[in-house]
């Protein structure tokens, strides 16, 4: 095996966090360097079996061990050990505070000794720190997970989860405690998850956080979701309609009753998006009433509900108790059941507008959907007037994306037709620069508009398939989802491999 003077290496220009410190100080181990899925260790016995695995699982990469001298590697090991401490001391935050109200901070006299340990710890400023690095990165989601020999940060942004950090495995008691303690959640249950939620001053902005916590093998993962309430009110125009697709929308929601459904895999924007057409309707002169599991988005002049199955308050006891508040407008944030769906009809049948949503791959299964559940086919014809599926792509940073050259059998394959590709416009792809992400910076939404027309109903009335109502929504001039990513990829927003990933059914 090669053999390394550590006298020729500088210390601080060795990789950081890439393991734990404690498991490095534990084995003897330096990490030297990586290179593709290979991890360079430094140790004075590579014959440790055990340290290999453990750093195999903790890195998810392939050790290869360099041989170096034990004194001169445990002199570089106290230091490193000594550095990463002060740097959790050390932590400075920002211009911030949590807002939390003078009722939800009394707490039990059992648990006020244990928050008084969680406020002094420096584990309080690492989580306000990751909290502003997640809002300054865009991200969506803070996983905060912890292992049997490590503990690792990740942001989801774009869509995509990340890496950030890995703090010392010590801290992730004080960590899971400090969280419960600002989202108002019991700190001494660990055996169950539970969910709450906290706020946080950023400068003159309150960001709201939903916060969820899940018992594993080696402590409690917390995840925490960002709602941005301001999200809502960005207008129709920002999320990606092509103007026969907002026309449409726009024709319907203003209808005086009926039901629009929004369909997508989970974190695909529906509720951005049922929540831009309730600003449009939110006049002085409509009443507006959601019920959600839990509510994200946060708008005045809205009537909220949170659903609570443990009290009884459900979707459908919601939806019954709604339709006794004189609605104009009502939104239900999912319909799981047959019992929500036929009260939801019903509200929709009865002068009321109804918007809910559906966990399904486009815009004609959601009928199909609907009358697997048990809905009867004349109430489906007669009370739905619209469905919008969609996805969400990344979008191609404007600072450094480049014109790209796809052979033409690909660009035939992934769904263009021949007179599309008339030479008069090229595709862009991703390179990535200081300002993006491997090329992408935000996202954009992928549609796909359905009206229910004359002849859909006819299909749905005679119980035809979902293929069936694609082909006549196609003869509508309906785009399907990949069709709908092609021209995102043809304006240069996305790229054809993102479009290709998110509509891959």
């Amino acid at each position: 095996m090669p053999l390394l003077d550590l006298n020729a290496v500088d210390p601080q220009r060795l990789p950081r966090n890439v393991i734990d410190v404690k498991l490095a100080a534990q084995y003897q181990i330096l990490v030297l360097g990586k290179r593709g899925n290979r991890l360079f260790i430094g140790g004075a016995d590579p014959t440790d079996q055990e340290a290999t695995e453990r750093i195999k699982f903790a890195t998810q990469l392939s050790p290869e061990w360099v041989i170096v001298e034990h004194d001169k590697l445990a002199k570089i090991l106290e230091g490193a050990n000594t550095s990463a401490s002060e740097s959790l001391e050390n932590i400075v935050g920002g211009d911030f505070e949590f807002d939390v109200s003078d009722e939800d901070t009394t707490a039990a006299a059992e648990t006020q000794e244990v928050t008084t340990d969680v406020e002094d710890a420096p584990v309080v400023r690492f989580l306000q720190k990751m909290l502003i690095d997640a809002i300054n990165a865009r991200a969506s989601d803070l996983h905060f997970e912890p292992y049997e020999y490590h503990y690792r940060v990740r942001f989801r942004v774009d869509g995509e989860l990340r890496e950030i950090t890995q703090p010392p495995i010590a801290i992730k008691e004080k960590l899971a405690s400090r969280i419960k303690v600002i989202s108002r959640l019991d700190i001494a249950e660990k055996r169950v998850p539970q969910d709450g939620r906290m706020k946080l001053k950023f400068g003159n902005k309150s960001i709201d956080f939903r916060v969820s916590t899940l018992p594993t093998l080696f402590g409690e993962k917390i995840v925490i979701r960002i709602l941005d309430s301001s999200s809502a009110k960005i207008g129709i125009e920002a999320l990606g309609y092509e103007k026969i697709e907002k026309d449409r929308l726009l024709k319907c929601i203003v209808r005086p009753y009926g039901m629009i459904l929004v369909t997508g895999p989970t974190g695909s924007g529906k509720t951005v998006s049922l929540y831009t057409c309730l600003n449009i309707l939110n006049q002085p002169g409509v009443n507006i009433s959601t019920v959600e599991d839990p509510a994200e988005i946060n708008l005045p002049g809205i009537n909220q509900v949170n659903v609570n199955d443990k009290a009884g308050l459900t979707f459908s006891a919601a939806l019954k108790s709604f339709l006794r508040q004189d609605p104009d407008v009502i939104m239900v944030g999912e319909i799981r059941d047959l019992e929500t769906a036929d009260i939801a009809i019903k509200a929709a049948q009865t002068g009321h507008m109804v918007m809910s949503t559906l966990h399904t791959n486009d815009a004609p299964t959601t009928l199909t959907r609907l009358l697997n559940m048990g809905v009867a086919p004349f109430n489906i014809a007669s009370s739905i007037l619209l469905i919008t599926a969609q996805r969400l792509a990344r979008r191609l940073c404007e600072v450094c994306k480049t014109q790209a050259d796809y052979p033409r059998e690909a660009m035939l394959k992934a769904g263009y037709l021949e007179a599309d590709l008339d030479g008069t416009w090229r595709p862009y792809r991703a390179v990535g620069c200081s300002a993006c992400t491997n090329g992408y910076k935000g996202r954009v939404g992928i549609y796909q508009v359905m009206p229910i027309g004359e002849e859909i109903q006819r299909i749905i009335l005679s119980e035809g398939t979902a293929i069936d109502i694609a082909d006549q929504a196609a003869r509508d001039g309906v785009r399907d989802l990949r069709q709908s990513g092609l021209v995102k990829v043809k304006a240069g927003f996305t790229t054809l491999e993102e479009v290709i990933a998110v509509t891959n059914e």
